[in-house]
């Protein structure tokens, strides 16, 4: 195909124009990694963090330019990309914007499914993938379509934490807590922004049904169980996936069957 300029709009409404196709293409965003590979562009990805694992054997082969928050520029001017792809809460401004400086930078802003779909077609569209994305989107809202939350749900409220020492969840304005209204429950924390710290007496005085610790950022395990039941004998505390929670892209495919599963776990 020859090489022609392509006009994008990215999430944060900032025009970008890239040389079409891209062949050489850094992703600062694990999730959008998985999505660059399930869209089939393994040569062209050239560069990606060393938060970026999945899928394992191939991002074994591709230089790794640091955190997503630690980027290392010098290294990623070193490998010229004619594409850098990224998402304004998992990147640190001042690194995108010395970035924008050198290659067309596009980034994602997602709260929802529907945030989700958008930036998955345009992705596709903009490293001449469209049809390989069409079928990833549709798989994806597919699944979200066929699951129903149980009545059992119904009107159960749920805390997700993110972190420890300190306590910090996920409030509002963000794509976990669209996940959690999706799987069915009421975020206890929704009217707090973002991710708030919170102290252990204001989540005893909130006693929600269920506490959801999180694979990630922070690796909750089951030692931590008695540490939040003593702070809400009547709640529920399960370990939840965090990918499955926060990772927008292709990895949703995988997350209403992991909903039906959670829901059975969470009344038995």
């Amino acid at each position: 195909m020859k090489e022609q300029v392509l006009h994008s709009t990215d999430q944060m409404g900032r025009s970008v124009e890239i040389n079409f196709p891209p062949r050489r293409i850094v992703s600062l965003v694990p999730s959008q990694t998985e999505l660059l590979f399930d869209l089939g562009l393994d040569e062209e990805i050239c560069g990606i963090t060393r938060f970026c694992i999945h899928p394992e054997d191939k991002v074994a082969t591709k230089t790794k330019i640091g955190g997503t928050k630690q980027f290392d520029i010098e290294k990623i001017k070193g490998l010229q990309p004619d594409l850098v792809i990224g998402n304004k809460e998992e990147n640190y401004l001042e690194g995108i914007t010395e970035l924008q400086q050198h290659f067309p930078v596009w980034m994602s802003d997602i709260f929802t499914l529907q945030d989700n779909a958008a930036m998955m077609q345009e992705v596709a569209r903009i490293t001449n993938r469209e049809k390989e994305g069409a079928k990833l989107i549709e798989q994806i809202q597919s699944g979200f379509n066929q699951y129903k939350p149980v009545s059992a749900l119904r009107g159960k409220t749920a805390a997700y934490f993110i972190w420890r020492k300190p306590y910090m969840v996920a409030a509002n304005n963000t794509f976990i807590n669209h996940l959690l209204h999706t799987f069915g429950v009421t975020n206890v924390f929704e009217k707090e922004e973002r991710y708030p710290e919170i102290k252990p007496d204001l989540l005893s005085h909130l006693q929600p049904d269920f506490i959801f610790l999180s694979s990630e950022p922070y690796r909750f395990t089951e030692k931590h169980y008695d540490e939040f039941q003593a702070f809400c004998p009547t709640s529920k505390v399960m370990l939840v996936d965090g990918e499955l929670f926060s990772w927008y892209g292709s990895r949703l495919k995988h997350t209403p069957a992991y909903f039906e599963k959670l829901q059975a776990e969470l009344l038995l």
